[in-house]
């Protein structure tokens, strides 16, 4: 008989990557089971996306019922007031004191690529500014945006012009806030005048690049920065939205707002839907039609974003976040003398990582993470890698992790860690 992964490579391109070979079979909360009945403890929560965890009731239940009553209808033909409403509730929720107004449509990579349309169409400029190590969504502008060539960029040919990066403050890796500032200020000098510059966008903190926070100083000097230039900020929020950093959004713990934000993942618990949110008269500036998407705000997504926010609030995900994110981190503190490998854990609420460095040679060891993974994989913990040097373990697993099944992951995750070292 064939294999499901012999069927796979015969069927499917190669350029869709595989992280494991478990073939879901069924899900709850935080635990995954297969097709021959082997149970796994999810921490990838297929990229922070079930933040409210595999099939929460209140989300199945919401879906259910909007099924029996329509699946879609694009709402730039036959509206709905759903979609409306959800869009109150995010302009209420999102950062920033101002006016503000929502588009809705399909994918993080659509919502950045929105996000960039509106801040051009608004400023009547072009250019974009983005940082190394920022990953926003694998469309060509996305690709161009993202700040890593393998595996997003390497075979694609020519990115859309008028982006620029500049280096993402990362101390651990030797870039100072103070660098990475005096550096976009050589691009203003050298390669881009800032009056041609419609915005600049970041991560709150980094997804791919290695889940690396921006500093607070950072982010207050980019405002002023943006402020002093007429540029917009946009904060992509697709990874790091919806409680997983322990706020309902990562810029929620700045003192400064976006002009846009994108988000996407877990706003719909696992159904895909995307939204921008934004100054309302920024918002306002692209002409009728020029936004939209015939499945962008589709009625199931919509009834299942408002289920999500519901469950965030009346389960206290940002409080449990919090939480759950000090255990994690103070386990793997534990076992850091043990571990030399380990140079950095890091990371607001649960939205946490571990680095791993080569003790000899104190490089940057993006094997030593993959044998965590693949022994932790073993036992029976999904995780996942991330960053610029693939040295990074990063933890997403759903917010409404059970307390035992919790435990019994930090147990894998501490043995898999020591067993790495041979």
């Amino acid at each position: 008989m064939t294999s499901l992964t012999d069927r796979k490579n015969a069927a499917i391109s190669r350029g869709v990557g595989m992280t494991t070979q478990i073939y879901a079979d069924r899900a709850e909360n935080s635990e995954i089971w297969d097709k021959e009945g082997n149970r796994y403890i999810d921490f990838a929560s297929g990229i922070a996306v079930v933040n409210t965890g595999h099939r929460h009731p209140k989300v199945i239940e919401a879906v259910k019922a909007q099924i029996d009553r329509f699946t879609h209808t694009c709402h730039q033909v036959v509206p709905y007031e759903s979609y409306v409403h959800l869009a109150e509730r995010l302009n209420a929720l999102t950062p920033g004191n101002f006016a503000k107004k929502t588009i809705f449509v399909t994918t993080g990579a659509e919502a950045v690529e929105n996000a960039v349309k509106i801040a051009r169409a608004s400023t009547g400029r072009q250019a974009v500014i983005a940082f190394s190590g920022g990953f926003h969504g694998r469309t060509f502008m996305g690709m161009a945006l993202t700040g890593k060539v393998v595996p997003y960029k390497v075979g694609f040919g020519a990115m859309p012009g008028d982006v620029f990066h500049a280096p993402f403050p990362i101390e651990l890796h030797g870039i100072t806030t103070e660098q990475s500032l005096a550096a976009l200020k050589k691009l203003f000098a050298a390669d881009v005048d800032p009056g041609r510059v419609a915005a600049i966008i970041l991560e709150p903190v980094q997804g791919e690049g290695g889940f690396y926070p921006a500093p607070a100083a950072f982010m207050k000097a980019l405002r002023e920065i943006c402020d002093q230039h007429g540029i917009l900020l946009i904060a992509d929020e697709v990874q790091t939205g919806f409680a997983r950093t322990g706020k309902m959004f990562a810029m929620d713990h700045h003192d400064v707002a976006p002009d846009l934000i994108t988000m996407a993942k877990s706003l719909a618990g696992g159904f895909p839907l995307a939204a921008v949110t934004g100054r309302a008269e920024v918002m306002d500036a692209p002409a009728p039609g020029g936004l939209g998407g015939t499945y962008g705000g589709n009625p199931l997504g919509i009834a299942a974003a408002h289920a999500v926010l519901d469950v965030i609030a009346e389960e206290k995900l940002c409080e449990r976040a919090e939480q759950l994110g000090g255990r994690l981190k103070q386990r793997l503190a534990a076992i850091r003398e043990q571990a030399p490998e380990i140079v950095d854990i890091r990371g607001p609420g649960f939205m946490n990582a571990v680095e791993f460095n080569d003790v000899k040679t104190n490089l940057p060891s993006a094997d030593f993470a993959n044998k965590v993974r693949l022994i932790a994989l073993e036992k029976g913990l999904i995780l996942l890698t991330c960053g610029v040097h693939g040295n990074v373990i990063r933890f997403l697993a759903p917010i409404t992790i059970q307390d035992e099944v919790f435990a019994e992951a930090l147990d894998i995750l501490e043995a898999s860690i020591l067993a790495a070292r041979g």
